[in-house]
């Protein structure tokens, strides 16, 4: 699956990482849903960082659909909010 971190680019990652991926998205779902802004921001960079180890970056020229966008690190609790779906950042 096409992956892009907003601000940074896109990278590719097998779908056998999700699980581990999806349980991220759980924990971080939960903090917002809490209100927790320091969780939040533990588990936001937590998930880009596996993001990040377990893709392949793509070429910067790369014209790849991403299939899932992700926030920016820096992303506040409410651009995040607003890029949720009721299963989180990541459909699963």
């Amino acid at each position: 699956m096409i992956v892009r971190i907003m601000g940074e680019g896109q990278v590719e990652v097998a779908d056998s990482h999700f699980p581990e991926l999806n349980a991220l998205d759980d924990e971080l779902l939960a903090e917002m849903e809490g209100g927790d802004e320091e969780g939040f921001r533990r588990t936001l960079g937590a998930l880009l960082d596996a993001v990040r180890r377990l893709g392949k970056p793509l070429p910067d020229d790369a014209l790849e659909p991403s299939e899932l966008i992700l926030p920016a690190p820096d992303a506040s609790l409410d651009e995040v909010r607003q890029m949720l779906s009721d299963d989180g950042l990541i459909p699963g």
